[in-house]
Formats: C-alpha cells, sequence, structure tokens
C-alpha cells in the first residue's frame, strides 16, 4: 500500500466516476444486445405452474424502458383442461401492458393499460359438468393487479354447454368510453344456440374492469332471444359481482310462456304470446320477479312471483291478478289451443293446432299434459280475475289456488262467477305415475236463467244449480274423460221460461211459428232436473224431466265420453191443444261436435190433455238440496218432491 492506494504488481483501481462510466457503458451495450424473448421460457413456466395448463408466447416479447414500463407480446395460447377435445382455452394475437415500474419494487402490479387484439377465449363443461376455467389453485399464485384500462378488438367468446345442448359465440369490442364512463365500456354482439334453440344477443355493458372497483355500479343493458323468447335486462350491479344477489329491470316476451320450461326449467303453463315487465331480483336461492305488468293473449296481468331453488325441487309461488281477463287465453290449461278469430292473440302453432281441431270431428281437448314438467317443480299459485270477457258466456268473475306437491296439482278452493251465481269446488291431478289420475269435485248455485241463455224472453225467470262429481284417468282431458265414473246432476226450482223455447224443443210448428210472429211469453216451470251415472266414460240417464204448465218432457240415454257420441230420446207431453202439433218423441244423436234433431219414427204419440199434469215427478234426493226457490216460494216437483221435503223436515 502506498499512498493509501492497493497496487497490485502496479495495478490502480479506478476512480469512482470511471466506475460508473464503465458500468452504464455496460448496461448501454446490455440494453442494445438484450432479447428479451430470452424471458419467455421462465414466464411460460411460471404461468403454467399457476395454472396447471400449458402456456406459450410463440411470437415476439419486447419490453420499453421509461416511466411506463411497456410489455408487447404476439402469438399468446394458454391450454385447454386435459378432458376437452379443443387444445386452447385462450389466445391473443398481440397484447400490450403499460405498467407502472415504481409499485414494482414494492411487489405490486399496477397495470395502466391492457390493450389486447384479437383474444379468444372458449369456456365450455363436459358431459359430467365439469368446467374448463376451474384451474388448480396456485397458493404462491401472488397478490392480483390493479388495472386501469382495458381496450378489446375483434374479440371471441365461445360457450359450449353439451348437458344443456348450448353452443353460443360472443363477439366483443371496447366501445369509446363516454363523459360518465371510468373505463371503456364493451359491446357485445352474440350468436349461437341455447338450450337447442336459436340465440342471439346484443348488448353494451361496463368493462370488466369496473368489477374490481368496490362501490361503483356495474352497468349492463342486454337483450337476447332464443327461439320465440325475447327477453332484456337493464340496470346497475354492485361490484364485485355476485350471482346469487343481484336486481335488475327485466322484460321478457315470446309465443307461449310454456317456452321458458326448456329454457330456464320453469313448469309454466301454456299461453297465447305475452309480453311481462318487472324487478328481476336475486337474493341467495330466492329468485324474485316483482310488481310485473303486462299481457297475456288478449288479458292483462300483474303481480308477484318468487322461485326458491334451494330445495329438492324449485318452488315457485305466485299472486297473479287480471282486471280483465279474456276467457280463451286459459285454453292451455285444459290442453286446447286460444281462441283464433279476428283480433284473437295466438302463435303460429296454436293457430296451426286450432285448424286442426277445427278439422277433427272431436271436441274435446286430447293434447298430452307433460308428466316430467308437472313434476319439475312445486308451485303455491293464487289467481284472481275481476272481469272476464268469454264471449257469449256468462263467466263474470275468477278465483283460484294453485298447489304443486311433488307430481300432485291441485286446484282447491276453486271460485267462478257464472251467471249471477258460482260455480265452486276442486281439481286435483296426480301425476306421480303414468297415466295420470284425476278427481273433480264442482258444484254450482244461484245460476240466474235469463243469464245463462241471454236471448230468452228477459221475463223469464229461474234458478239452476248442479254438480260434477267425477274420477277418471289419462294425460288429456279427452282421456280422462273417456274413463270417468262418477255422477252428472242438473236442478232448477220453479221459475219462468220463455213458451217459444219450448215449443221449439217439442217440435210445435203452429205454436212456435205464432210466438215467432207476435210477442213471446213465458210459462211457469215447476221443477227441472237430469241426473246422469258416469261408468267408464259413459254418462247414462237415472232421471231426467222438465215439468211446465204447458208441457213434460221426459228423458233417457246416454252421452258417451269415450267416443263423443249423443243418444238421447226426449218424450214430450203436451198440456195444450195444438192445430198441427208434431209433438212426439225427440231423438238426439251424433257428435258432441255435430249433434243431430229428428222425430222418432214410428207412430206419433197421441196428444195428451192437461191431465198430463197429475204426473208426479221428484229429482233425486242427491239434488233436491240444490234446488233454490225464491222468496215465499215452495219447490213444486210434483207430490213425490213434496213429499221428500216433508220427510226431511221429519228427520229435523
Amino acid at each position: 500500500m502506498v499512498g493509501g492506494e492497493w497496487s497490485l504488481h502496479g495495478w490502480r483501481p479506478p476512480r469512482w466516476g470511471v466506475f460508473v462510466a464503465v458500468v452504464a457503458a455496460l448496461v448501454v451495450v446490455l440494453a442494445l444486445t438484450f432479447d428479451w424473448n430470452w424471458l419467455r421460457p421462465p414466464i411460460e413456466s411460471r404461468v403454467s405452474a399457476a395454472t396447471g395448463r400449458s402456456f406459450e408466447i410463440a411470437g415476439d416479447l419486447d419490453v420499453d424502458l421509461g416511466s411506463v414500463l411497456r410489455v408487447e407480446a404476439t402469438g399468446i395460447t394458454l391450454g385447454n383442461a386435459a378432458w376437452s377435445r379443443r387444445k386452447t382455452m385462450a389466445s391473443v394475437r398481440s397484447m400490450r401492458l403499460d405498467v407502472d415500474p415504481w409499485p414494482l419494487l414494492l411487489g405490486r402490479w399496477v397495470i395502466l393499460r391492457v390493450d389486447l387484439d384479437e383474444p379468444k377465449l372458449y369456456l365450455e363443461r363436459n358431459a359430467r359438468g365439469d368446467a374448463n376455467w376451474r384451474f388448480r389453485p396456485d397458493k404462491r399464485a401472488p397478490e392480483p393487479p390493479q388495472f386501469g384500462e382495458l381496450l378489446i378488438r375483434k374479440g371471441v367468446l365461445r360457450l359450449r354447454e353439451p348437458r344443456l345442448r348450448t353452443d353460443l359465440r360472443l363477439d366483443v369490442d371496447t366501445a369509446a368510453r363516454g363523459a360518465g364512463d371510468a373505463y371503456a365500456p364493451i359491446v357485445a354482439h352474440g350468436t349461437g344456440r341455447y338450450r337447442n334453440q336459436n340465440f342471439e344477443l346484443d348488448g353494451r355493458l361496463d368493462s370488466p374492469l369496473q368489477l374490481m372497483a368496490r362501490g361503483r355500479p356495474y352497468r349492463v343493458d342486454l337483450q337476447a332471444h332464443a327461439g320465440p323468447t325475447r327477453a332484456q335486462v337493464q340496470g346497475s350491479l354492485s361490484a364485485p359481482i355476485d350471482v346469487t344477489k343481484f336486481a335488475l329491470r327485466a322484460e321478457v316476451s315470446g309465443q307461449n310462456l310454456s317456452d321458458l320450461y326448456p329454457l330456464l326449467g320453469l313448469a309454466t303453463p301454456e299461453t297465447p304470446p305475452y309480453a311481462l315487465a318487472g324487478r328481476l331480483s336475486r337474493d341467495g336461492d330466492l329468485i324474485r320477479y316483482e310488481d310485473f305488468t303486462g299481457t297475456v293473449g288478449d288479458s292483462d296481468l300483474s303481480g308477484t312471483a318468487s322461485i326458491d331453488v334451494g330445495g329438492e325441487r324449485p318452488f315457485a309461488r305466485a299472486n297473479l291478478l287480471s282486471r280483465r281477463l279474456d276467457l280463451d287465453d286459459l285454453a292451455g290449461l285444459i290442453g286446447a289451443p286460444p281462441s283464433t278469430a279476428a283480433g284473437e292473440s295466438a302463435s303460429p302453432e296454436q293457430k296451426a293446432d286450432a285448424q286442426r281441431r277445427a278439422a277433427s270431428p272431436r271436441v274435446l281437448p286430447d293434447r298430452p299434459y307433460d308428466l316430467q314438467k308437472l313434476r319439475s317443480m312445486d308451485a303455491d299459485v293464487r289467481v284472481e280475475a275481476r272481469e272476464i270477457d268469454a264471449g257469449k258466456l256468462p263467466v263474470e268473475s275468477l278465483e283460484a289456488q294453485i298447489e304443486v306437491e311433488d307430481g300432485v296439482l291441485r286446484v282447491s278452493p276453486l271460485d267462478v262467477g257464472l251467471a249471477g251465481g258460482d260455480l265452486s269446488g276442486s281439481i286435483r291431478l296426480d301425476a306421480r305415475r303414468d297415466p295420470i289420475t284425476t278427481a273433480t269435485d264442482l258444484e254450482a248455485r244461484g245460476i240466474d236463467l235469463p243469464q245463462l241463455f241471454p236471448g230468452i224472453n228477459p221475463d223469464s225467470v229461474g234458478r239452476i244449480a248442479g254438480n260434477v262429481q267425477l274420477q277418471g284417468h289419462g294425460n288429456s282431458v279427452a282421456a280422462m274423460l273417456a274413463t270417468a265414473d262418477g255422477d252428472l246432476g242438473v236442478v232448477m226450482g220453479p221459475g219462468r221460461i220463455s213458451n217459444l223455447l219450448l215449443e221449439l224443443a217439442g217440435l210445435d210448428i203452429a205454436e212456435a211459428l205464432r210466438f215467432l210472429l207476435d210477442e213471446d211469453r213465458t210459462v211457469p216451470v215447476r221443477c227441472a232436473y237430469s241426473d246422469f251415472a258416469v261408468s267408464d266414460g259413459v254418462a247414462r240417464t237415472r232421471a231426467l224431466a222438465f215439468d211446465t204448465t204447458d208441457t213434460v218432457i221426459f228423458g233417457e240415454g246416454t252421452m258417451n265420453l269415450r267416443n263423443e257420441e249423443l243418444d238421447l230420446e226426449l218424450d214430450p207431453r203436451p198440456k195444450d191443444m195444438s192445430p198441427v202439433s208434431l209433438r212426439g218423441p225427440l231423438e238426439i244423436g251424433g257428435s258432441f261436435k255435430d249433434p243431430s234433431f229428428q222425430p222418432k219414427a214410428g207412430p206419433l204419440t197421441a196428444r195428451v190433455a192437461a191431465a198430463a199434469a197429475l204426473f208426479a215427478i221428484a229429482p233425486p234426493a242427491a239434488l233436491l238440496a240444490l234446488i233454490e226457490t225464491g222468496p215465499g216460494e215452495d219447490v213444486d216437483c210434483g207430490r213425490g218432491a213434496q213429499q221428500a221435503i216433508a220427510h226431511t223436515k221429519t228427520l229435523d
């Protein structure tokens, strides 16, 4: 050591200034000669370790140093799950990242800008339900980076779900940032198949980077259609998005509500075309569609519905209100199409079905119910229709509660306002076995005769009652009635009825012409009833009579619900004299759709004088209790009826 400096065979180390200069020169030389592609293998290895998938940068990797660190790469691919037939899950033609270098000193990534050119992402599940977007967890994975901006050009997202018969393609691009946009929004257009239905989507939504900003709303505006079903959702979601907790404005429309069953698994009924709008929300397992309004066919509909998907089967609960219901819009509930007359709403399929039914000689609905659909979910639905448009039918209102539990559907209570009276009771369908077993128990009371037949003399007075008790089995209404057992009965107490109606029924041409050319009048009715026993789809008369001061009509025969044929004979017994009386037994035959009325062949029954009033007729005891009389009136159905009533009073 000489003079404070080290020496080794005369060599002296450079001073610090010279050392710094040399180091700087080396850095410059390294910067000019360094190939950033040398870093591709360690980067590929690190990403592969983090994802459990192959990762490759096939093109160039370049880095520009400065106040912003710019990383560019081309030909990037990420491998797919081992079970997939498709080798690549994601690829990018070229990518540019602008990174803030200073947070890197603290081990944090702040990416100021992500620019992706032709990114492609392929998402799929296999037949077992495994998803290719589920990666092998890596506990060494670093803290996720922060992002500033995302730009996408010609992006493509593919989604394939073989079990759901779904294969979608979504084309994605970045839109220009608006004044209120924190990030550039995304515009998307989708095509393909969703649950085996043609699918198309268009919409605009916030950048995915918005999801990383807590407390900032994430806006969506999407319109989609799958087959004939269309939907639009609008609103803002809280970020980060939780798919089990959201609320959006949703509009849905289509040709038939039952189309939602294959699309969403909702066991909705057959309906005409519909359009509804309301608030769609989810909180855990409970999905709500609240305060919705709209139309189903030609009926208005509003209410609230919810579905709980947390149980063994989805459970639906709904309160539905129609202020004006078009009755034929409910035809789908019994397997029939809605009306296709001018001004009525119906889908093309329903119009074709209506044409088929019009050409068929049958009238009972024969479209089978879907047993799997009836078993797929439970429900508790309350329906109210305050006013009903039923054409010539005097249906006034409807209230019903529909419950479905483990494949058993019950409509109870059922309350229908009909012609000033009431039709009430219950219907039960048990779809746990094939075929469906059914039980119907309905009772009508207080049906007003002039309202039921508005074309007769308005001075007609009378109240009609009846009951239906049937059990059967079958997967359509026609099949259920073809196997039905039970009872049918209708009864009318004292009243007054149009004489013209009676004369025409009795084929008294002279009397009919006189009342057609002159003013119609009314005659007193003492009693009327029909009582049928139904066995294996055939209804046979136990008793049938209509007694007035002018005529007594007795009847017997069958109504065959299996082949829809009529075989009835009405035997009118006149109580007056007429110059051209053709009254004799009247045969009612033909089919339900095309009945025939003709006099019975053979000698006509001789005219009977007023002594026919001595006939003592009485309704069966089961119908007697249904007879309604006016204030201060007694039941007048002959001696038998009077005796039955007296006997009942004695027992009381």
